[in-house]
């Protein structure tokens, strides 16, 4: 890894245009709740079964919660993420399916009652990881269907999912990071020959969409941003397991700006360029400080990401969300605090007094 110039500084800038993005991105016809009746909303059955996965989810841990020797402190926090989710998935269903979990599924207040259903195996956390993931992947199963809005709050769920499984201890540890499997590269038009087969490799390229092209583009500056980024990080950590951690991550950013690149490319736009200079939103002098720049990217980045997975359409959106994924991950593992809907516009007023960039 190279060491960056001295020109080039990692900016709040740059990677907040993510909030001001976001804020942009929840505007429009809503989801849909139903009033007058005229038209059905096509996002309720999605939600309703992202609901009832939800139930059916805090049923388990109400389930492991109530059993001896449960790790509350570990749980608890975990189980109130899934509760904010459970609410923002039911904000657009109607008022009595919305407070009415699955018949299968224990109310919320179930562990107070002492109404929890008793599982037939004894509960694990690593059993409540693999519920975790799972559900995730049933989110992510219904992304496409989805509006823009639901698409991004499904992903985000989904990212908080993937980072619950991790830290449940999940025996089965989330998709490898590789450029053809987390970057739209392989589904990309292109106007070359393919061995792949698949339809989309195969197709003509054609033009993108306005929304699709603003997000990509500003899902390319970012990954400029945070490519140079690691690369302070990488200069200030010595040699050892956390260096090479940063050299994997610093090559998966670059592999994935490059994805977006070409596609923006094949769409028939012209891809952003990096800065010509970058300003870092504090001084990294330690390898603590680089731990902490590493962590502040990534969550940077879930916002980013929240908004790809708003602005496209399959096949992308996959892809977009799994880059959401990674940086969830990411971040955690930098060091970065969790919370329950990563890549979700934050309230008005927080996102107008976090996209001034420094100076």
């Amino acid at each position: 890894m190279q060491s960056p110039s001295r020109r080039a500084v990692l900016t709040a800038g740059t990677l907040a245009v993510a909030g001001l993005l976001a804020a942009c991105s929840s505007t429009g016809g809503g989801d849909g709740s139903g009033h007058g009746g005229h038209r059905a909303d096509p996002d309720l059955p999605l939600r309703t079964r992202a609901v009832a996965a939800t139930d059916a989810l805090l049923g388990q841990y109400d389930a492991l919660l109530a059993a001896a020797g449960a790790d509350t402190g570990r749980l608890q926090p975990l189980r109130a993420e899934l509760v904010q989710q459970r609410a923002a998935l039911a904000a657009g269903l109607p008022a009595a399916e919305a407070a009415s979990p699955s018949a299968k599924s224990a109310q919320p207040s179930a562990t107070a009652t002492g109404l929890v259903p008793v599982p037939p195996a004894a509960p694990t956390p690593a059993a409540l990881g693999t519920a975790e993931r799972t559900t995730a992947q049933a989110h992510l199963a219904d992304l496409d269907a989805a509006s823009p809005e639901l698409a991004r709050l499904l992903a985000s769920v989904a990212a908080a999912g993937a980072l619950h499984a991790v830290l449940l201890g999940d025996p089965t540890p989330p998709a490898a990071s590789t450029p053809a499997a987390t970057t739209p590269a392989a589904a990309t038009p292109s106007s070359g020959n393919s061995s792949s087969g698949s339809p989309a490799a195969s197709a003509s390229p054609s033009p993108l969409p306005a929304s699709t092209v603003t997000a990509l583009q500003a899902a390319l500056a970012a990954e400029h941003a945070a490519v140079y980024g690691y690369g302070v990080i990488g200069a200030r950590i010595p040699a050892g397991p956390k260096r090479d951690d940063a050299r994997t991550v610093y090559a998966a950013h670059q592999a994935r700006r490059d994805a977006w690149h070409r596609i923006l490319g094949a769409g028939g736009a012209t891809p952003a360029a990096a800065a010509p200079g970058y300003q870092l939103p504090f001084a990294v002098p330690d390898a603590a400080t680089a731990a902490k720049l590493a962590a502040y990217i990534e969550t940077r980045l879930t916002g980013v990401y929240g908004d790809l997975v708003a602005g496209t359409a399959a096949p992308l959106r996959i892809s977009a969300a799994t880059a959401l994924r990674d940086s969830v991950l990411q971040a955690n593992h930098w060091g970065g605090a969790s919370t329950a809907l990563p890549g979700m516009p934050a309230p008005a007023s927080a996102a107008s007094s976090s996209a001034s960039p420094s100076a």
